[in-house]
């Protein structure tokens, strides 16, 4: 067999982009709730996708739209999640991975006590998934960061969110002990200098220069770090057999050219794209990060006791998503540009790219797998691999998607591949597997799904679940344990 027979197959979506419902049940605002769909941006324009101001802050509070705030109704998984678990487990899903969204829990974030239906919806969740024999893969803090402590804390810049989410973690591990094993603390760690707003709450405007902003950055993520290695202290005291992953954005940097400086460019990015996985697994900032920190006069408070608690809570696995491949030269001012997520480097003439500027590189996963296992040796699991692209229905009412079938068939051919060269993969989970809001362009025509959603970017649809030609794909490949692939 190519892949181990407990490999887990699976899908993956997130509670701002897929759930809805997003002032129901108590549930607070995220900083979800404040992105918007801007038709008339480029689509490729992704820095003015993701920004938001402090006016889009205070225009979003007072606005109760969820046709242009589209993370407000996602595909409503809220009241649809039965539905499209059954879905799931009729594709032979072995996992889902999905997140608890914080402010259904905390409104704010700093409430004295939860909030005892927000719990009780994830209950009726994990229930569902076991009752089909799905096992959750569950991300603690996935872009749905109270927008309250964004405003009154600093966002993650604020040591006193630590402890804020700490409880949340300490809540969600009590109410979930026999229902979660699998565990991931934040979404894209890395993705702190892509998109601070999103992911640490940072709003770069409220600092007067681009180093100010930058500290605030840095400081942010040894929060999030620190609280990532407690959130795996108690994640194993409440759930003795719990297994606590990092969750990363694999970015792999080809050099353009074998020019020296070349390949340095792509080392240093290569390298930065490391430094988290090197914390969260190996329990120590890089000397090399540290210096930088010195040298830049940037004052990052690490408290006494902060680096012993990062060494001693280190995680059971590295997961991550991988997209795209890069590529650096020292030519790129000249160079045609791509891109996807922030990410953006010179186009790279070998590869095909997506509508939306990404590059597809499945070779590029292999050697992402042998690069993570050879430096760490500590088990894989991809949580995000897939190809957004707008499907079409056929006047016969099916959804021909060919060129996704293609894509995956190609990244598990890659994902085999490594795995026969000794990588050890736990398990796959396409994003996503059914049709959601794009995290970047806030658009639902942005189709990742084996499952399509009759809902287009204006909120105008049905909200009827469809099957694609690629679901039965998968469940193909799921039920041969991807020997299917290879007929």
């Amino acid at each position: 067999m190519r892949f181990p027979n407990n490999f887990l197959w699976g899908g993956a979506i997130a509670a701002n982009q897929c759930e809805g419902a997003w002032n129901i049940d108590g549930k607070g605002m995220s900083v979800a709730d404040v992105a918007m769909f801007k038709p008339n941006v480029d689509k490729k324009d992704y820095v003015s996708q993701w920004h938001v101001s402090p006016e889009d802050i205070a225009k979003a509070k007072q606005s109760d739209d969820v046709v242009y705030y589209a993370k407000r109704h996602g595909n409503d998984f809220y009241h649809h999640y039965e539905e499209d678990i059954a879905l799931f487990a009729e594709m032979g899903f072995k996992t889902l991975r999905l997140s608890i969204a914080w402010t259904r829990i905390f409104p704010n974030g700093n409430e004295d006590e939860p909030n005892e239906k927000g719990l009780a919806f994830y209950d009726k969740v994990f229930k569902c998934l076991r009752d089909h024999g799905i096992e959750p893969l569950v991300t603690l803090s996935h872009y749905e960061m109270p927008i309250y402590l964004v405003e009154a804390y600093e966002g993650w810049a604020s040591r006193e969110v630590v402890d804020m989410f700490v409880k949340f973690c300490q809540v969600c591990f009590k109410r979930y002990k026999g229902l979660v094993k699998y565990w991931l603390t934040f979404n894209e760690i890395d993705s702190v200098f892509r998109h601070p707003f999103t992911t640490v709450g940072i709003i770069e405007e409220n600092y007067p220069n681009k180093d100010k902003a930058e500290e605030a950055i840095y400081k942010a993520l040894h929060h999030q770090l620190l609280a990532s290695a407690l959130a795996t202290k108690y994640a194993k005291q409440i759930i003795p057999e719990a297994q606590v992953g990092c969750m990363v954005t694999k970015t792999l940097t080809y050099p353009e050219t074998c020019n020296p400086e070349d390949i340095y460019l792509a080392y240093k990015d290569n390298r930065m794209n490391l430094l988290y996985t090197d914390v969260q697994v190996r329990g120590k900032y890089p000397l090399w990060i540290k210096k930088y920190f010195a040298d830049k006069g940037f004052d990052i408070p690490m408290l006494e006791g902060d680096e012993e608690i990062i060494a001693a809570y280190t995680v059971d696995f590295i997961s991550f998503s991988y997209y795209m491949s890069m590529v650096q030269s020292i030519n790129a001012e000249k160079r045609e540009k791509v891109g996807g997520n922030l990410a953006t480097g010179v186009k790279n003439p070998y590869l095909d790219t997506s509508e939306w500027g990404w590059q597809i590189d499945p070779k590029g996963l292999e050697i992402s797998l042998l690069d993570l296992y050879d430096r760490y040796q500590k088990p894989l699991w991809i949580v995000e691999n897939g190809l957004g692209y707008n499907d079409k229905i056929e006047e016969d009412g099916t959804i021909q998607d060919d060129y996704r079938i293609e894509y995956f068939a190609s990244h598990f051919k890659a994902i085999a591949a490594a795995i026969a060269q000794g990588v050890e993969v736990m398990g796959y989970t396409s994003w996503a597997c059914i049709d959601l809001v794009s995290a970047s362009t806030s658009q639902m025509s942005k189709r990742y799904g084996f499952i399509y959603v009759d809902a287009d970017d204006y909120n105008q649809g049905t909200y009827k679940r469809m099957k694609k030609k690629s679901f039965d794909w998968y469940k193909q490949v799921i039920a041969t344990n991807g020997e299917s692939l290879y007929e």
